[in-house]
């Protein structure tokens, strides 16, 4: 199922996140225009239950602070100067892992909130730019991420106490100064862990509300 970027209605406009609904009958909303916000909202909710959606999280207008929130996502950063060492090392995924790669991605990440389900079109992507690792020590498999310049845009532990060593092995595969990632706050141990780490919140990009 395919997002829709520019959903219009008599009410206004917004973008719709249906790719979830399939695994996860998960659709996300985010108003962008409009001068009737509870009309438009129910123009998407409507639209998306239409398509299969059971939760529906909705973000960018004030009005939607009456509901319930999910999460807040946030930016975080930190110098990569005196970063602690790891000994875990990083293996790139290869055509012939991608599919694993994606299968312990989606897995990990299920229950997490915001978190996005990744296809096969985005492991292709992610072989294309090069960015994708597998986490290992000792041939052991600590985790899984993403990498470049100065952004992880992934990272998940498959080992119980290895996202640590993960996410310092997918630092050391950046090539900026500052390491940047963005968490939701209602994952309580990545944001611990990024903060017992040193990096520290520089802005609040969204706020998502369940509003199904």
């Amino acid at each position: 199922m395919k997002d829709i970027p520019v959903f219009t209605t008599v009410h206004g406009a917004a973008s719709l996140v249906l790719r979830e609904i399939p695994h996860s009958h998960q659709a996300y909303i985010r108003l962008q225009a409009t001068q009737e916000p509870e009309a438009m909202l129910a123009d998407c909710v409507n639209f998306c239950r239409d398509c299969g959606a059971e939760r529906i999280s909705a973000s960018g207008h004030p009005y939607l602070e009456r509901f319930p929130l999910v999460t807040a996502v946030v930016e975080m950063k930190r110098s990569l100067e005196e970063l602690p060492q790891t000994d875990a090392l990083l293996l790139p995924v290869l055509p012939e892992t991608v599919e694993s790669w994606l299968e312990l991605y989606n897995t990990r990440m299920a229950h997490v909130p915001n978190a996005a389900f990744l296809s096969r079109a985005d492991g292709c992507a992610m072989l294309q730019k090069g960015d994708g690792y597998f986490v290992h020590r000792d041939g052991k498999l600590l985790g899984i991420g993403r990498a470049s310049g100065g952004t992880i845009d992934a990272l998940a532990a498959v080992e119980p106490g290895a996202g640590r060593d993960v996410l310092l092995a997918l630092c050391s595969a950046l090539s900026e100064d500052t390491a940047e990632l963005t968490v939701a706050t209602a994952n309580l141990p990545a944001v611990r862990l990024y903060e017992a780490l040193g990096f520290l919140t520089v802005r609040e990009i969204s706020r998502w509300y369940r509003v199904v």
